[in-house]
């Protein structure tokens, strides 16, 4: 994995990072690679605050992963601040190469850097590769998210 740089995401990866989005039965139904535009809304968006951490895993200068961090800042939990990790994704060929780890402990190491208590995440129901793989890594189903379509 020393080939492996993680790093911000820029302009010059989001047809990358929304193919990521789209690979995948559920990203098929929701993501537009052909239409860049929103994203290019939405990146703009994420690089003006300071609490959203966009970032892709680069090897040999291909884009072959992405997540994005974003720290909150709370009350409960006596003002504790938290991270949540969002939009996980590997490019098929480095599935199983040990890559989505690294990217969830750069994620882990980065939202104690920024003083987070907790690290939390969410992955759709169907995902059950998915939730073994954050059970792995010391992550626990501990409640049951809601979500409601706007």
């Amino acid at each position: 994995m020393r080939d492996l740089e993680i790093r911000r995401a820029t302009a010059d990866d989001l047809a990358d990072i929304v193919a990521l989005l789209a690979d995948d039965p559920l990203g098929a139904q929701r993501e537009s690679p052909d239409d860049l535009a929103p994203y290019r809304a939405a990146l703009r968006r994420l690089a003006d605050d300071p609490n959203q951490h966009l970032m892709v895993a680069v090897r040999e200068e291909r884009v072959v992963g992405t997540m994005q961090l974003t720290v909150i800042p709370g009350l409960s939990r006596r003002g504790s601040t938290r991270s949540v990790i969002e939009g996980v994704r590997i490019h098929a060929d480095e599935r199983g190469s040990g890559l989505g780890t690294r990217l969830i402990q750069w994620a882990v190491d980065e939202s104690r850097r920024q003083g987070c208590q907790l690290v939390q995440l969410t992955s759709d129901a169907s995902r059950t590769d998915a939730h073994r793989f954050y059970e792995r890594l010391g992550f626990a189903a501990s409640h049951v998210g809601f979500k409601l379509a706007l």
